[in-house]
């Protein structure tokens, strides 16, 4: 279905080009969840946009949709298959919809436009979707604005706007992000019954991505460092970054690393990006580590599995 080999996003900076994303390849299976975790400007969501065509930076590399490459297409070519083949779910804040339209009205344009949808069929499918999303009377909010929804409301209605023009993936943008613990229940239990659509959410709550997520990649300073199943990553992670970031989680005692992530600057001029931080450096991973590729699990260490 969707398929990424070595897609690298370069940005124009002040002292010279930047690549918040860096030869990043991964698969999304027909009908597969998966979930890329990562830290703040990891280049997460700078990948959703380029796989969107949306990307204001100069994307190379291959991105393949059903075997076509959309690297090669036209805005008018993207335009196609923007809603109704790949549709796009933002993070669930005021800047995901438009405060002047109707929530029925936004909802409903996917069809409108899309499927050819008549106005009158178009809002009885809103009505039908807002209802199994779990929206009490649905025909009421399908009319109101969205400063009138709450947080959990904003983000269901976004997902709504995604997967009614029935879309064959699913691109999602921090789907818990700013939600409370309920709301986030809410959104996890949403994401597991979306059957038939594959997902590809990019997150940095650990909580979602082991709910929600069937296939997880990890992402830091531009690169995915490590790519294996769910219950590879939670029982038994290769990576130090993912080991770390399992030891983070409440019930291991919220072990967090020291330091910080390299600035997009610096990229260039590393080895292992994660090297400062990393409890098992040394003077090899000055040098930038190899892809290891394990049956279907994929790492980027020098000494990945090796142990402490």
């Amino acid at each position: 279905m969707l398929k990424l080999y070595s897609v690298s996003i370069k940005f124009q900076g002040q002292s010279g080009f930047l690549c918040p994303v860096d030869h990043v390849t991964l698969e999304v299976k027909d009908g597969e969840r998966h979930v890329i975790i990562g830290e703040t400007g990891s280049g997460k969501s700078v990948l959703l946009m380029a796989i969107l065509g949306l990307s204001k930076g100069e994307v190379t590399g291959n991105i393949l949709w059903n075997g076509k490459d959309l690297i090669d297409f036209s805005q008018k070519e993207y335009a196609k298959i923007r809603g109704s083949e790949i549709a796009y779910i933002p993070q669930g804040n005021a800047k995901g919809m438009d405060p002047l339209m109707r929530i029925g009205d936004q909802i409903s344009e996917m069809l409108r436009v899309h499927r050819k949808f008549k106005r009158k069929e178009a809002w009885e499918q809103v009505v039908d979707v807002l209802g199994r999303l779990d929206f009490e009377s649905p025909g009421m909010w399908a009319r109101q604005y969205p400063h009138r929804l709450s947080g959990g409301m904003k983000q269901r209605a976004l997902v709504a706007m995604g997967i009614l023009a029935g879309g064959q993936l699913l691109l999602a943008d921090e789907p818990t992000k700013g939600l409370d613990e309920a709301r986030r229940y809410e959104i996890e239990k949403l994401f597991v019954r979306l059957l038939g659509a594959s997902l590809l959410c990019v997150t940095h709550d650990l909580s979602f991505a082991q709910a929600v997520g069937e296939k997880i990649s990890v992402m830091y300073a531009g690169q995915i460092l490590e790519s294996c199943n769910k219950d590879e990553f939670f029982r038994d992670p290769w990576h130090p970054y993912s080991q770390i970031m399992i030891g983070s989680l409440p019930e291991n005692g919220f072990q967090f690393p020291e330091g910080f992530a390299p600035s997009h600057e610096t990229y260039g001029n590393l080895g292992c990006r994660f090297a400062d931080r990393c409890f098992k450096a040394d003077e090899k991973c000055r040098q930038c580590p190899p892809v290891k590729q394990v049956g279907e699990r994929q790492v980027r260490c020098w000494y990945a599995g090796r142990d402490t």
